[in-house]
Parts: C-alpha cells; sequence; structure tokens
C-alpha cells in the first residue's frame, strides 16, 4: 500500500526529461530516457541521476566511467519515446533516432537538446531498485527552446510567461 500511493504521489512531481548516454571503451554506445536528473553543486559543477537497476545504459556507465545528461526540448517527444523503449526504431539502433556528437569524455550528445552536461563519474551507489550516479561535469552545450516536461504519465509543454525562454 505505503509503495503504491508513494508511486502515484511522485507521479505527480512534474519533471524535465533527459536521455542518459555513454559511449564505453569498445566504442558501444548506451541510452536511456530519465526523469531523475538534478544539479549537486556548482563547485564543482555537478550533477546526479538515478537510472533503474535493470538498465543496461546504467552497467555501461559504470563501466566507462562517462556520461552525458541531455535535457530534451519539447519537440524531442519522440527521441525520448525511443530511448524509453516505448517506440520501436527500425534496425533497434536508438542512436539513429537523432544527431549526436561526442564530447569532452566521448560520450554522445544530442544535437538540438536543450543543454548537455558531459559528466565524469564520480560515484555511484545502487539504492532500492535505481542505481544513483554522481558526475562531475567537464564539458556544456547550450541549445535553445522551451523544456518537455513529464507529469502523471504524460509529456507536457511550459508556458513561461516573464522568461528569457518565453520568446524561444
Amino acid at each position: 500500500m505505503l509503495r503504491e500511493s508513494f508511486i502515484d504521489g511522485m507521479r505527480l512531481a512534474a519533471t524535465g526529461v533527459s536521455i542518459i548516454t555513454t559511449k564505453t571503451a569498445e566504442g558501444r554506445r548506451a541510452g536511456v530516457t530519465v526523469s531523475a536528473v538534478c544539479s549537486v553543486s556548482a563547485d564543482p559543477p555537478s550533477l546526479l541521476a538515478c537510472l533503474h537497476h535493470q538498465s543496461r545504459a546504467a552497467d555501461a556507465i559504470i563501466a566507462s566511467g562517462a556520461f552525458c545528461v541531455n535535457i530534451l526540448s519539447e519537440d524531442q517527444e519522440a527521441i525520448s519515446e525511443v530511448f524509453a523503449g516505448r517506440l520501436p526504431i527500425e534496425g533497434g539502433d536508438h542512436f539513429a533516432a537523432a544527431e549526436w556528437m561526442p564530447l569532452a569524455t566521448g560520450s554522445p550528445a544530442l544535437v538540438g537538446a536543450l543543454a548537455a552536461f558531459d559528466c565524469t563519474l564520480v560515484r555511484h551507489l545502487r539504492w532500492g531498485s535505481h542505481h544513483v550516479l554522481i558526475g562531475t561535469v567537464c564539458d556544456v552545450e547550450l541549445g535553445e527552446g522551451r523544456p518537455l516536461v513529464y507529469c502523471d504519465r504524460n509529456y507536457s509543454r511550459l508556458a513561461l510567461e516573464g522568461s528569457p525562454l518565453s520568446a524561444a
């Protein structure tokens, strides 16, 4: 009962949508859609991301020691669905759904993302059903647009009146 109430309550928390990516030493790319990303510190610049323990991307990130947090814009819902495994893509290569460029660590950054934070993994731990990853940011690419938002199991778009993003 507590678990179900917790899930029902948390699904009402509006969050941004990100794709976390990595590239392994063998050159294999991995990525997954997540809604659990936040800043940890500005000194040093660092981020925290939570990935389900069954995600192949989590194992690849831990093995590679690097990851990129790609914050999605409102027009990137389809890419989110591909990396969430809800929208199949011909050939099965999720990365074929968009254009990518490597950043400092070699992790793939989504061309056209609102922001891409390239990180070196500095800490990770398993907590319950998730891996908690903390990375130090070593490169940032900034884009334009408005954020894609996820709430109550649906995508939403923000109206940002009075914000510099409202003109985007």
